[in-house]
């Protein structure tokens, strides 16, 4: 049994009566009653255990906490458990970790133990900062809603953010847990004479519509105490990765601002919504722009003089840009284009992002709103300024700052000569939160740049730029063709994380099998593969010989999977050979471990390119009752892999069997096989036939599923027809039309696709050979 609380953002009144309002503080008292036999924690030290009876004669115990700090409701916590703990004293804090008694006992939270205490220390002294609490537990458990939760004094986690083996060598498992774990921290720290902290607990915000102020920060902050922690982190390059370029993708939809009125969030938002990736992404995308233009050293500083006077209060964002304001007029190195709110409120009030455009014959810079130009038509509406700060380098060497703080602008110190090497970049390391459209002059040069040195452009400037012309392909701002141009130097390219976003970009997890059977599919496997092999053979060499080398290497283990996958999708024999090979290796000695790096693609690839004995070995491994959850899911995936149609049929057949499966791999299964170039037919078939019988166990949630894959495959209105016959005699009728408008659009958009493909295709043609 176990009990454990989250109160954010508005629990805490179905615990206990309360006005349960972030700007509403007090202190507490907390006193539990509970069995003798488990431990209670609250957010702060217990000062007295005592037993008591009831009227029946059963023991309890009874267990009373210190008086907390004054703070917001929603930060008040219990556990109850019979859980045991690690612990560890770093600078007069005690640190406790919780988890289930096995867990303790085999070693698995003692990596969290180990960089809990650091990260506090480190987020003490960048802001000369100490702690207020006399003690911190970590509890984690073993199913909670959120990734983790700061309570103060009492953070609680999923055991998985905070749980790794003892064994596993891995960056990226620790990298997770490092960062999950120093957000939570950012959350909590104080001062001694006044706190320069203020992620929520300490400094809350007035009302929820700022939840940025709280998440946005602890998120840009447990980015630097990750990479303290594991320096072997690059912290631009995992900041980019992680943090703005997915961020980016989901903003250009403009959900929402970053801070909303207050009205409008009492009015029609759900709060929990507010819990999305504009807050704590945008957020954090939007704060090291700010440290950015400011220097980190005039941030730092204003934070403290802000923390020092809303110590234990709340605050709204104007509070903040009023003492970043204090420390600019200080001061002369920093000349700033206007008032820091005006600057800054064009970021937080404002939905989406702007989108730059250069000319460089006229140093002419342009910003407009990015949107989906394919589906809008007029701009009248967006006529949004933001005062945008400009990084750049010319040649190769960096230029001071400048700004943007109009629509249109001439920058004379932008306009180029004749010469092919003089050449712009802007957003230099992506320090600001915008994208960037060339023109075609600077784009060239950019591209023939790239092929005689890629060198020349900073590793995340790279990133950034294959990652903005590709965007700017999908909204209809530059065509497909320019895109492709960015590509060519990849032979060159020996940066995982950049080829990850050029293989996301041509080859979508969800469009490999409509490539597979285009024409497309012989052109990109000469084009690519080429360009693959040297980065491909490097990281082969590791697998084949020393995969431990790669321990230290985040990118390899996060990203190495996609560009083998993606080689052997494209047929290459040596990865066929390899994963056969490595496949056989673990047939022959069960005990083997397939290199987790790519064990995913080794084990669709040996059963892909083996026999039913490949894959009848798949099926007794996956029957063990020992193999962990992930080898499960990763098995089941395997299966699906199969190149012979009788094989992908029993798989199907199996899946309906109870005894072999727990229902909820029924789907899974129908799943993996139809987006299988060989099975979506297979999988279709098996659907219908079987649906009377699915129906019971799935019923519309498996039909929605199904029908998002096969929509990929609809070419023609007969295929429609067939579709929607199924789904007319299956569905209610309030749900008909709704599928209707689904395989409409599912259609369109791939006539699009279609158009598109035959440009890339043709594009590929002139350039195969190259």
């Amino acid at each position: 049994m176990l009990i454990a609380s989250q109160m954010e953002p508005t629990y805490a009144r179905r615990v206990y009566p309360c006005f349960d309002e972030p700007a509403m503080k007090a202190t507490f008292n907390i006193r539990i009653i509970h069995d003798p036999n488990y431990v209670a924690l609250s957010n702060m030290p217990a000062i007295d255990v005592s037993e008591v009876k009831d009227e029946n004669g059963s023991l309890w115990r009874v267990t009373t906490f210190n008086t907390s700090l004054k703070m917001s409701t929603y930060l008040t916590a219990f556990v109850i458990c019979d859980f045991d703990y690690v612990t560890r004293t770093e600078r007069g804090n005690e640190i406790r970790i919780w988890a289930r008694k096995e867990a303790v006992r085999n070693g698995y939270v003692d990596y969290a133990l180990n960089i809990t205490g650091p990260i506090f220390s480190f987020l003490e002294d960048i802001l000369n900062i100490s702690y207020p609490l006399p003690k911190t537990d970590l509890v984690a458990l073993p199913d909670f809603g959120a990734g983790g939760m700061e309570n103060w004094g009492l953070m609680i986690f999923q055991e998985a953010s905070l749980m790794n083996l003892p064994s596993d060598e891995f960056t990226s498992r620790k990298a997770m847990i490092a960062l999950i774990v120093s957000h939570e921290l950012g959350h909590q720290a104080c001062g001694k004479k006044f706190c320069t902290f203020w992620f929520g607990n300490l400094v809350t915000m007035n009302w929820w519509n700022d939840l940025w102020l709280n998440e946005g920060l602890a998120s840009y902050f447990e980015y630097l105490g990750a990479t303290f922690v594991e320096p072997k982190l690059s912290l631009d390059k995992i900041f980019y990765a992680h943090v703005v370029q997915p961020v980016l993708k989901e903003d250009s939809e403009i959900v929402r601002s970053l801070s909303e009125s207050e009205d409008k969030i009492k009015g029609s938002f759900s709060l929990m919504s507010l819990f999305d990736n504009i807050t704590y992404s945008k957020g954090a995308s939007i704060t090291w722009m700010l440290s950015g233009f400011l220097t980190e050293k005039l941030f730092i500083r204003a934070l403290t003089s802000y923390l020092k006077e809303f110590s234990f209060s709340n605050t709204n964002q104007d509070d903040l840009w009023t003492h970043i304001q204090m420390v600019i007029d200080e001061q002369d190195e920093v000349q700033l284009p206007a008032p820091v709110k005006q600057i800054m409120d064009s970021w937080t009030c404002q939905n989406g992002f702007p989108v730059l455009t250069l000319n460089l014959t006229t140093g002419t810079i342009r910003q407009e709103q990015f949107f989906n130009k394919n589906n809008r038509k007029s701009t009248d509406l967006y006529n949004n300024t933001w005062i945008i700060p400009i990084s750049w380098m010319r040649n190769g060497s960096s230029q001071p700052l400048t700004w943007l703080d109009k629509r249109s602008k001439m920058f004379p110190e932008m306009q180029v000569s004749e010469s092919e090497y003089d050449w712009i970049l802007l957003n230099v390391n992506l320090s600001g939160y915008y994208r960037v459209n060339y023109d075609q002059l600077n784009l060239e040069r950019l591209a023939r740049l790239l092929e005689k040195d890629p060198k020349a452009i900073p590793t995340v400037s790279r990133f950034q730029l294959i990652d903005d012309v590709f965007s700017l392909t999908d909204f209809g701002y530059v065509p497909i063709e320019t895109a492709l141009e960015l590509t060519k130097y990849l032979g060159r390219e020996d940066e995982l994380f950049i080829w990850n976003v050029v293989l996301l970009n041509l080859i979508p997890e969800n469009l490999k099998s409509t490539l597979k059977n285009h024409e497309v599919y012989p052109l990109l496997k000469k084009y690519l593969l080429k360009r693959m092999l040297p980065i491909y053979h490097y990281y082969a060499g590791f697998i084949r010989q020393n995969v431990h080398a790669l321990e230290d290497d985040y990118f390899a283990q996060v990203y190495l999977e996609k560009l083998f996958a993606t080689a052997c999708w494209l047929g290459l024999q040596d990865c066929l050979d390899l994963s056969s090979e490595l496949y056989a290796k673990w047939m022959d000695n069960p005990e083997y471990k397939i290199p987790l790096l790519i064990r995913r693609t080794v084990c669709c690839y040996g059963v892909a390119v083996g026999s039913d004995k490949e894959w009848n070995f798949a099926w007794d491994m996956y029957n063990h009752t020992d193999s962990a959850e992930e080898d499960e899911d990763l098995l089941l995936y395997a299966m699906s892999c199969a190149k012979e149609s009788w094989l992908l049929y029993r798989y199907l057949q199996y899946g309906l069997s109870d005894t072999l499966f727990s229902s909820n791999c029924t789907s899974i299964i129908i799943l993996h096989v139809m987006t299988k170039d060989l099975g979506h037919h297979i999988a279709w078939e098996f659907v219908k036939e079987n649906w009377p019988l699915l129906s019971q166990g799935y019923g519309q949630e498996l039909l929605h599923d199904v029908l998002k894959v096969m929509g990929r495959f609809v070419k023609t209105d007969v295929q429609i027809q067939e579709l929607q016959v199924f789904y007319n005699a299956t569905l209610e009728e309030d749900e008909r039309e709704a599928i209707t408008l689904l395989l409409e659009s599912a259609k369109l958009e791939n006539t699009e696709r279609r158009k598109l493909l035959i440009k890339v295709a043709s594009w590929l043609e002139k350039n195969v050979d190259d």
